[in-house]
């Protein structure tokens, strides 16, 4: 299967409206590997038998922060393409931040005291711009549900939290953490490069 390739939420609103349910989105940053097939697998299970398949490729830039490695985030779309025919994705949405920002973004989720804690000490920020683009990625594909690894458990968590405390009708459905072996045992071109980025995936 190719899937329909979305670039504007123009373009994503008309391919969402052919698209048959349960519509399933798996929200990604790009650079898929081995655990982003373990989700998109997921998630065509879940849209059977005549539901749909919605990946997102954005790499948000207000989960990063200040000295944080936003222009080094391996970007490959046509490898992201390759993986999601062969995965059978019916619509990748992969707008750029223009699209998903066209204005300053004034208002944004608040993770609340979920948020403070764990990685979100660490890194103050983060879970608000994780929170914030999730929302406005279900806002634009409108998905029945939506599939998260479980190797990102706080995230996890805060999502499902938003989901129902925001009545958004999405059902969160997620994915033990697919290991991957050692890099020089699977290392094609852009293979550690895809290595490092599953850690913000």
């Amino acid at each position: 299967m190719i899937p329909i390739l979305a670039r504007t939420r123009r373009g994503m609103a008309a391919a969402r409206r052919g698209l048959g349910a349960p519509v399933v989105l798996v929200p990604t940053m790009g650079a898929l590997h081995d655990g982003h097939r373990a989700l998109l697998r997921r998630a065509h299970e879940i849209s059977m038998p005549n539901g749909s398949v919605v990946v997102s490729v954005f790499v948000n830039p207000l989960q990063f922060g200040a000295g944080e490695d936003l222009n080094r985030y391996p970007r490959d779309l046509d490898d992201d393409l390759a993986i999601c025919a062969e995965e059978q994705v019916t619509v990748v949405f992969a707008p750029g931040a223009a699209q998903m920002y066209p204005r300053e973004q004034l208002i944004t989720v608040d993770p609340g005291p979920m948020g403070q804690v764990l990685e979100g000490a660490s890194r103050p920020g983060f879970f608000t711009g994780v929170l914030t683009v999730v929302l406005k990625l279900f806002q634009l594909t409108q998905p029945q549900v939506a599939v998260f690894g479980e190797k990102d458990a706080q995230q996890l968590a805060l999502v499902r939290r938003m989901a129902g405390d925001l009545d958004l009708g999405v059902e969160i459905a997620s994915v033990p953490t697919v290991r991957l072996p050692p890099c020089p045992a699977r290392c094609g071109p852009g293979g550690r490069r895809r290595r490092r980025a599953r850690r913000r995936c």
